[in-house]
């Protein structure tokens, strides 16, 4: 028990913070925003340090990355993992929320006016011209702007396989840009010691003004996104051990991941979760190499409940203003930033949260004032959220293992079980 709340210490603070401030909102209505500026405060902090947070570690995780055959098996592992798990985890998400009213605002246009949720209209782009000013900017002044968080992306990479290419000259850029991001991760935990006050003086002026209604969006959003987990946990995870090896693989599954699971949301940590979830995967009949390999990479580049929370996170902002989403377009938008959102998360292991959330915001075009709320959704779905980006990479490593080993891998295993 004190090991679960030692691991928890952090998001039950958090989670705190935010209960009182909604009960002050509650109490206090139009007077609890005199505590919004404490609120703002937070805000101002977050958004200060996306513009460096991107650049320096974004740029350092290429940097780093020296063996060329170790680039390349990355990013295509990435690709592969991301066109084929991750789109089956979005589609879900999104087919299991798009009926369901995630926040029930009495008055959209009050919620606007408080976000100022405007767009300012510009000159109609065809689609190569949008796609180039999405990607890139005529000034180097414009990539210090939230404004233009992909092609700071698109500069970030570029420049950390710039500092790869470069070789042996590289390597003192490379290490200085590293120190830039391991300070840079520094500064997130300094602000962060802040989040409960900014949090919950933030949420205390928005139920004051908004009312209870937003504070039950995220008590709803929690429900419905853990049942989505478990039920995409309990179909998805077994067709796949079924794709994988038949009946005897799903057995296996079901028999060894509990303790996996368990860790999982024990720790709310993927990475704490490796070592046991390795093990389990080996108990399931996977090769070691293949275990130790695909559970290892997965855990940086296989999150299928980050995928859905990214999902989650834009339906919340989409029920809270109002947005229609009636054509084909505005669904593959929320689709496409969704994936890319979470590829976010996945590439920068501290502050890929908030980078993602950014993103989110700017390219659904919502006011940046609206970080907070999604930060509020990310903690209170961290739970469930391991446990899927967790037991999916032992599924996963089934998956690999009927490719490589061939379709009857889980009877040889047996059999030399049973010798």
């Amino acid at each position: 028990m004190k090991k679960i709340i030692k691991n928890y210490k952090s998001t039950l603070i958090l989670l705190g913070s935010v209960v009182i401030g909604a009960i002050c909102g509650l109490i206090f209505k139009e007077k609890a925003e005199i505590v919004k500026p404490l609120g703002d405060l937070f805000l101002n902090l977050l958004l200060v340090i996306i513009v460096p947070l991107i650049f320096f570690t974004i740029t350092s995780s290429i940097s780093k990355m020296n063996e060329k055959k170790r680039l390349s098996k990355i990013l295509i592992s990435t690709i592969v993992i991301f066109l084929i798990t991750s789109v089956v985890a979005v589609l879900f998400g999104f087919l299991t929320t798009a009926k369901i009213n995630l926040v029930n605002p009495e008055n959209t246009e009050a919620i606007k006016e408080v976000f100022d949720n405007t767009v300012e209209e510009g000159v109609e782009l065809n689609i190569l011209e949008r796609t180039v000013s999405v990607l890139s900017t005529n000034s180097f002044v414009n990539l210090l702007s939230t404004s233009n968080l992909v092609a700071l992306i698109v500069m970030s990479v570029l420049f950390g396989i710039a500092i790869n290419k470069a070789g042996e000259k590289g390597k003192k850029v490379a290490e200085l840009f590293d120190s830039f991001s391991e300070t840079m991760y520094k500064l997130i935990e300094i602000i962060m010691y802040y989040a409960p006050i900014g949090l919950g003086c933030y949420f205390a002026s928005l139920v004051g003004t908004l009312g209870g209604t937003i504070a039950v969006g995220f008590l709803k959003t929690f429900i419905v996104y853990t049942l989505v987990c478990l039920v995409f946990m309990a179909v998805f995870y077994t067709l796949y051990a079924f794709i994988a090896g038949g009946f005897n693989a799903v057995k296996a599954f079901w028999t060894n991941i509990i303790p996996s699971a368990l860790t999982s949301i024990g720790t709310c940590s993927s990475a704490a979760s490796v070592p046991i979830n390795i093990e389990c995967t080996k108990k399931m009949g996977v090769p070691n190499d293949i275990a130790e390999t695909t559970v290892s990479l997965g855990t940086s580049f296989h999150k299928d409940g980050s995928c859905i929370g990214s999902v989650f996170k834009i339906m919340f902002l989409v029920s809270l203003f109002g947005t229609s989403l009636s054509t084909f377009g505005d669904i593959s938008k929320v689709l496409g930033i969704a994936l890319l959102a979470t590829l976010l998360v996945t590439a920068v292991p501290i502050g890929g949260g908030t980078i993602s959330e950014m993103l989110i915001l700017t390219m659904m075009n919502y006011n940046v004032a609206a970080l907070p709320i999604l930060t509020i959704v990310a903690t209170i779905i961290d739970a469930p959220a391991t446990l899927l980006n967790v037991v999916g990479d032992s599924a996963s490593a089934m998956m690999v293992t009927r490719v490589v080993e061939g379709k009857d891998w889980i009877n040889k295993k047996n059999n030399k079980k049973e010798k």
